[in-house]
């Protein structure tokens, strides 16, 4: 399987990247992004594009992948809506079409976030904002699109968090995802079983294109 990652520098980016050159079954990864991960192994390809509205100087090494692992992401605190889709919903439709364009047997698969709106109409903007992304995904003809929507993820094999704010909250909360793990399971996961949940969904499918927080287990 050869897949392309967008947004391999952020949290969850890097947790599938990771897990993506330890598995065997991934042949090639590239990732797309502003900047590189630093990583170095003979199966990663990295190219910086700071532009993600606008893919077409890069389209010529862009397709013959299998499956995109779309991580790129914001939090919407702070930001008015327009600002908000432009990062969620204009970066991922310009980039989800030039990739079904190229790749019309590829597996999308888009992280998104637990209670994202699939109606549209709800009051809280962000999830109104992630629930129009993902209806406009799963109409697109990709072979497959996958919803990801998780919850509290802890980060697990080095990987932290780019905002400084989070990476404190993940290091105070981390000696208690043991009892979160145990309380509230449905809504707690860790980067590892994340990433590795996200690339076996890409080989197998998956029952339902929405994979909720509680079905994010290996």
């Amino acid at each position: 399987m050869k897949v392309i990652i967008f947004g391999a520098t952020g949290m969850i980016g890097r947790s599938v990247l990771q897990e993506c050159l330890l598995d065997d079954e991934v042949e090639a990864v590239l990732t797309v992004g502003r900047s590189v991960t630093g990583l170095q192994y003979e199966k990663l390809n990295e190219v910086i594009h700071k532009d993600l509205l606008d893919l077409s100087p890069i389209e010529g090494i862009l397709s013959g992948y299998d499956a995109c692992f779309f991580c790129v992401g914001v939090s919407s605190a702070g930001m008015k809506e327009r600002e908000y889709q432009r990062v969620t919903y204009d970066i991922t439709m310009a980039v989800a079409q030039t990739l079904v364009k190229l790749n019309a047997n590829m597996t999308f698969i888009y992280v998104s976030g637990s209670g994202a709106d699939s109606t549209e109409q709800g009051r809280v903007m962000w999830a109104r904002v992630k629930g129009k992304t993902e209806n406009a995904l799963l109409r697109m003809p990709f072979k497959a699109a996958y919803m990801f929507r998780p919850a509290y993820i802890q980060p697990r094999k080095g990987i932290v968090s780019k905002t400084r704010l989070y990476r404190i909250l993940y290091s105070g909360l981390g000696i208690l995802y043991p009892i979160f793990k145990r309380l509230f399971p449905q809504y707690v996961t860790t980067t590892e079983i994340l990433g590795r949940t996200m690339i076996k969904v890409a080989k197998q499918g998956a029952q339902t294109s929405i994979i909720e927080s509680k079905d994010i287990r290996l």
